[in-house]
């Protein structure tokens, strides 16, 4: 029996590589031949690829998976993704697939996560799972995916991170809300976090940045869509590479926690998630203090109310104290939005 922490190479990383899509022998043999086993050492493909329409390219299937084991004859552990029993079936019993993932669509839904559970226990309860993050940032549906193959007596069991869809814009395709990803590995610490820095990023642009935030919170490992001519790739073409890429970005990676950075970079991490929070939050509310000028400016109702500020010093310092919070320090934070939002207006 093979864990996951047995794939790790000689900077104690877990990396995953390999296609989005399986799309020929051809395209496995050339992405296979192009990785360096000596830092990586599972190879991914995805062999089943239910699209958000349906016309698109959707995977090859079964054939695929005859394919992948020039990838086990070649020294790699194979990997794919499963969304039902039948999917487990044939990568368990007639192929021997050495890890299974649940994709972020499946970890939304407990009857379909139950069901793969319920069909790895029968087949072979010692595989290796990795669970994805559910595509909305929900961390019980993390946590009871999780939980769901646990009480089967499943523990075999790795976390891959691949961000969250969210309805803000960003830069990359998978807002990467890492305090959560921070806070699982605090939860489970047993079970390693594997970043994937392709479905955050949308874009190879960006793989490395991403990667190498990864190495800065200590996270154990990446999975890196891999394929040897991403322009012409079936599905997800923008954000592969091509394997020889991979090798040169795995080595340019800093592993800035062996010169003694410690948890600090995960606290700070912390920090800088919860202040873009609060710069959202105020974007949210001077955007409506704004109307509430237009609103009063087509009414001729003067812009300060001293009555209404003088209310909310007092009901915010109120709810402040159950917080901890020093009364000057609300007042002197609230002078500042309350000032903002009078020139807003």
């Amino acid at each position: 029996m093979k864990f996951l922490n047995d794939y790790r190479n000689s900077d104690g990383k877990i990396i995953i590589a390999g296609p989005c899509s399986v799309e020929s022998e051809e395209q496995i043999k050339n992405v296979v031949d192009g990785l360096d086993l000596n830092t990586i050492k599972i190879f991914r493909g995805g062999i089943w690829k239910p699209r958000t329409k349906p016309g698109n390219f959707e995977g090859v299937g079964e054939p695929g998976l005859h394919w992948m084991k020039y990838a086990q004859d070649k020294g790699f552990a194979i990997s794919t993704e499963v969304a039902n029993k039948q999917h487990v079936e044939n990568c368990l019993v007639n192929h021997k697939v050495d890890i299974l993932w649940v994709g972020a669509r499946t970890t939304v839904n407990p009857f379909t996560v139950q069901e793969i559970a319920e069909s790895i226990q029968e087949y072979n309860k010692d595989t290796i799972v990795l669970i994805k993050n559910p595509v909305n940032p929900d961390i019980d549906l993390w946590v009871g995916a999780i939980e769901r193959f646990e009480n089967l007596g499943i523990k075999n069991i790795g976390l891959i991170f691949r961000g969250f869809s969210m309805h803000t814009v960003d830069k990359y395709r998978n807002k990467p809300l890492w305090k959560i990803a921070i806070e699982m590995k605090r939860r489970y610490p047993q079970y390693p976090m594997i970043v994937d820095p392709s479905h955050i990023g949308g874009d190879s642009e960006y793989l490395f940045e991403i990667s190498q935030k990864a190495w800065d919170l200590n996270f154990d490992g990446l999975m890196v869509e891999s394929h040897n001519n991403p322009k012409e790739a079936l599905s997800d073409n923008a954000q592969q590479i091509e394997p020889e890429k991979v090798n040169s970005m795995i080595d340019l990676l800093t592993i800035k926690n062996k010169i003694g950075n410690g948890g600090l970079t995960e606290f700070r991490e912390h920090i800088d998630e919860l202040d873009n929070e609060l710069m959202e939050i105020l974007k949210q509310r001077f955007r409506i203090t704004k109307e509430i000028g237009k609103w009063k400016r087509e009414r001729d109702i003067p812009v300060l109310d001293l009555n209404r500020w003088n209310k909310i010093i007092q009901d915010k310092s109120s709810i402040g104290r159950t917080y901890g919070l020093d009364d000057e320090f609300i007042f002197k934070l609230f002078e500042v939005i309350h000032n903002e939002s009078i020139k807003n207006q």
